[in-house]
C-alpha cells in the first residue's frame, strides 16, 4: 500500500528549499531591522527639528509612508498620506520635479528610509526621511 505524504511549506522550510542558481546556496530571508539599517546608509536621515528648519526654506513636501488607517489615528496636519507600497505610483503625481526637497516620515523612520531609498532609485535627488515619531513631527510642524 503507498501512502502519500503532504509536506507543509512554512517560511522556514520554504527558505531551505529556495536556492540560488549561480552557486546552489540557499536563499536566506534578510530580517527587516537588517535591511533598514543597509538601506539607512544610502538615504539621508534628519531629525524632525532640523526636517522642519530645512523643509520651510526650501518648500519642501512631507509624506507620511504609514497606512491610512495609522495616519488617520495619529496623522501630521501637514503631511500627505502616501503609503509605502504605493509610494513610488503616487509620489511623481504629487512631486513631478525629481530635484524637489521631499522628507518622508513614518512610526518610527524604517518605513520612511525604504521609502526613500524607493524614492531615491526612481530618480529624485533630494529626499530625506525623518527618524522619529509622528507625536514629536507634529510638535514641530504645527
Amino acid at each position: 500500500m503507498t501512502s502519500l505524504t503532504r509536506v507543509m511549506t512554512t517560511p522556514a522550510h520554504t527558505q531551505a528549499q529556495q536556492t540560488d542558481s549561480t552557486n546552489m546556496e540557499p536563499l536566506m530571508l534578510k530580517p527587516m531591522p537588517e535591511l533598514i539599517m543597509e538601506v539607512s546608509k544610502n538615504v539621508r536621515r534628519l531629525d524632525s527639528a532640523n526636517a522642519y528648519k530645512e523643509a520651510r526654506q526650501n518648500n519642501g513636501v512631507l509624506i507620511d509612508v504609514r497606512e491610512p488607517q495609522e495616519a488617520m489615528n495619529d496623522g501630521v496636519p501637514q503631511s500627505v498620506n502616501i503609503p509605502r507600497g504605493i509610494v513610488e505610483m503616487k509620489v511623481p503625481e504629487l512631486v513631478p520635479d525629481a530635484d524637489a526637497p521631499i522628507y518622508i516620515h513614518c512610526a518610527a523612520g524604517g518605513r520612511a528610509c525604504l521609502a526613500a531609498e524607493q524614492l531615491q532609485r526612481i530618480g529624485y535627488k533630494k529626499v530625506t526621511a525623518i527618524t522619529c515619531v509622528p507625536e514629536t513631527i507634529r510638535r514641530h510642524w504645527q
